[in-house]
């Protein structure tokens, strides 16, 4: 990868995305964002100042889906390509049901950019959840974070409710409340915003209280015009008649007409994925309620790809229902074709091109319409269209003076406009040639590379390239956290009381060898103190600053200088963890003393018990009522209850998985029993010598050193011992 240019870090997670034939409209996430950043990551690829850029989606392996999804890197161009990494198992799932697992894919993401070598320049996310994603990684890499919100959860909501739909139904199917607070969040946190039209930016960022935060960018998507070249063409240039075009349009016009009783008549097309909010019945009902209409042209609506109507999901089974139910109420039997599928790559821009030809218009009857590229590629074909008079298409419209917008909650009004095109010849001429002089004008990738590039250049540092391996002094005070720690050799983890300090002299010499090691060796304490009381020791002895601090006997992991926390982790841990039950039952328990409120955490219960004999008495307890959790034991006094997952040396492997440290690139140091975990890990390990006894049990193991030294002269001695420094 040439270090020089920049590197783009796109992160599209939802919807079936790949290369060959992208399968859009096969349901309701593999839409238009699919193809938006798929052409964006190709020309951004194409410019020179890009030195790559890597689309990150998620790996599925399911056999309800093709094998493609499978792949874990797909070439796009010479220097973009398509990245597929693991969460939430390997099944194909909805957006909606990605939301817990989406700090395991910023896991998979932060492995993934060790093993390239470079962090990214800056990440871009697309939609919500990627959104999230993105700012996660960014925030790690200290790297300007991107985003494009496609369409956005307020208006979705605000649309459902005036359809009817049941908050509490809302709230299941989309997870509206949780898309909402993050989209919240995102606006008032990326460096910059971009939309495809300023409507954009009104109407739908407009409905957030974070919106005057937010730092917007208009950039129109582009459009492939070799692809998508006017109806004509075909007429004018025979080559373009190739047998690959001349069996599509024959396979197309053989579909249709099985469906039309007289199949010469022009026709209106709909082209969109089977969703409530794409209004098909909209459209539908305006096309049955008009005998003119139906007089004078035949209706296409291609819904998406479909097999089984049952096996659909729900959203998806309910549209594709009442469309056969709505042929059936108004007898449109004869003039109305539903195909089962399409192939996008060839088959629609040859479905425009035949609308077009036959004197039809296309209908976008979305009642939400961010952008709307279906009708930039309809206007490219010379096909003029009718939409929404809300969001994109007033832009669009606006540019390529190329059709009609409506209400498209009112039926009547779609069927006027369709028929004031369909009817009038010369009109139709007019919003022909306008959208095709207008998308060449207004709507092509390569300005809109040029035009993201400018854009995301003012975000970037001038001068030497931020990931260089050398950091400067500037950058060592940067809280660029995740950059560190992938660039690193190595790390130590250390037990703060009576390991790190107990002998001034000693924990002196360690911190000036972390420093003067710094390049090669970032550091972390481990401790049973929660955040606040580790702070309160490190002011207390003057300590530097660790790159990690893994609080409360490792069910909290912050990173320095600025504590974030790591939320990965805390999702990890909370698997079956149930702390309200576990204080229920042993809050009854007479030899067991709560601790005080600040050594309670919410992954953490404490108790004082000086009884040891009664240790088992409360595991036995524990593990009757089936409340699985972790009891750690310490110094004869202190009983901490954790979660299942949650331990000092969980914390310390799940760091290691992370950021990809081999075993024998971790040195963990402690002295006590709640260090017993993290000292019994893969890692390389020392025990001071001044370790209580319960350790002694590890001397058998060959990677546990016991040191003769004290303290930090232990963990002095440890490091030389294992030829860290």
């Amino acid at each position: 990868m040439d270090k020089q240019g920049i590197y783009i870090m796109s992160i599209s997670l939802h919807g079936l995305i790949r290369t060959n034939s992208p399968e859009l409209g096969r349901d309701a996430d593999t839409g238009g964002q699919v193809k938006y950043v798929l052409e964006m990551a190709k020309v951004l690829g194409e410019l020179p100042e890009v030195a790559k850029v890597d689309l990150l989606t998620r790996y599925i392996d399911d056999e309800t889906v093709g094998s493609d999804y499978a792949r874990n890197l797909e070439t796009i161009s010479a220097r973009a390509r398509l990245v597929r990494l693991r969460c939430g198992g390997r099944k194909y799932l909805r957006k909606e049901l990605l939301w817990p697992h989406l700090e395991e894919y910023i896991d998979q993401v932060m492995r993934f950019i060790k093993q390239q070598g470079r962090t990214p320049d800056l990440v871009h996310g697309h939609y919500a959840d990627a959104g999230y994603v993105a700012r996660e990684l960014a925030a790690a890499f200290d790297v300007p974070f991107v985003f494009t919100g496609h369409s956005m959860g307020r208006n979705k909501r605000k649309k459902l409710l005036a359809d009817g739909l049941a908050p509490s139904k809302m709230e299941q199917q989309y997870k509206m409340k949780t898309r909402i607070a993050t989209e919240e969040e995102i606006i008032g946190s990326a460096d910059l915003i971009v939309t495809s039209t300023s409507q954009e930016i009104e109407r739908q960022y407009g409905l957030y209280s974070s919106q005057p935060a937010g730092v917007f960018r208009v950039i129109p998507p582009g459009l492939d015009l070799e692809t998508f070249y006017p109806y004509y063409d075909v007429q004018l240039d025979p080559e373009l008649l190739n047998e690959e075009v001349k069996q599509t349009r024959v396979a197309l016009l053989k579909e249709l007409h099985r469906f039309w009783t007289v199949p010469e008549k022009p026709f209106i097309l709909a082209l969109c994925r089977p969703d409530q909010r794409k209004n098909i019945s909209g459209l539908i009902q305006a096309y049955g309620n008009s005998r003119e209409l139906q007089a004078a042209a035949n209706l296409a609506v291609f819904a998406g790809i479909r097999s089984d109507i049952a096996a659909m999901e729900e959203n998806e089974r309910a549209v594709l229902t009442d469309m056969l139910l709505d042929m059936d109420r108004y007898d449109l039997y004869g003039r109305l074709a539903i195909p089962k599928k399409h192939n996008f790559s060839i088959e629609v821009p040859e479905l425009y091109r035949l609308c077009a030809e036959s004197g039809g218009v296309f209908v976008n009857p979305a009642l939400v319409e961010p952008f709307g590229l279906t009708l930039i590629e309809a206007a490219a074909c010379g096909l003029p269209i009718v939409a929404t008079d809300d969001g994109g298409p007033v832009e669009i419209v606006g540019k390529c003076q190329n059709g009609l917008l409506v209400d498209v909650a009112d039926p009547k009004a779609i069927a006027l406009a369709i028929g004031r095109i369909i009817y009038d010849h010369e009109q139709w001429q007019n919003y022909s040639n306008s959208g095709i002089n207008g998308v060449r004008s207004h709507y092509s990738w390569q300005a809109h590379g040029k035009s993201y590039l400018q854009a995301v250049q003012e975000l970037l540092p001038a001068g030497p390239h931020p990931s260089a391996p050398a950091e400067t002094p500037a950058e060592r005070q940067r809280p660029s956290f995740g950059r560190r720690l992938l660039q690193v050799g190595r790390l130590l983890l250390t037990d703060i009381d009576n390991t790190l300090v107990g002998a001034q002299g000693p924990m002196r010499q360690l911190f000036e060898l972390l420093t003067e090691k710094r390049e090669d060796l970032a550091w972390g304490v481990a401790t049973g103190r929660s955040l606040e009381l580790t702070i309160e020791v490190m002011t207390e002895h003057d300590f530097p600053m660790p790159d990690i601090l893994v609080c409360s006997v490792g069910t909290e992991i912050y990173y320095g200088p600025d504590l974030r926390i790591d939320k990965g982790w805390q999702k990890h841990i909370s698997y079956h963890w149930k702390p309200e039950a576990i204080k229920d039952l042993l809050d009854r328990v007479s030899c067991l003393r709560s601790q005080e409120a600040e050594g309670q955490r919410s992954h953490k219960i404490s108790y004082y018990l000086e009884e040891a004999g009664q240790l088992d008495t409360v595991r036995d307890l524990l593990r009757r009522e089936k409340l699985g959790c972790q009891v750690i034991y310490s110094h004869g006094q202190f009983l901490d209850i954790l979660p299942l997952r949650a331990s000092k040396g969980r914390a310390a492997e799940y760091l290691r998985y992370k950021y990809q440290f081999s075993p024998r690139q971790l040195l963990v140091a402690g002295d006590s029993g709640n260090d017993e975990d993290m000292l019994n890990t893969a890692a390389r390990a020392v025990v001071v010598g001044n370790h209580s006894d319960e350790l002694l049990w590890l001397k058998n193991r060959p990677n546990v050193y016991f040191s003769p030294h004290n303290c930090a002269a232990g963990i002095l001695d440890g490091l030389r011992h294992y030829g860290f420094v």
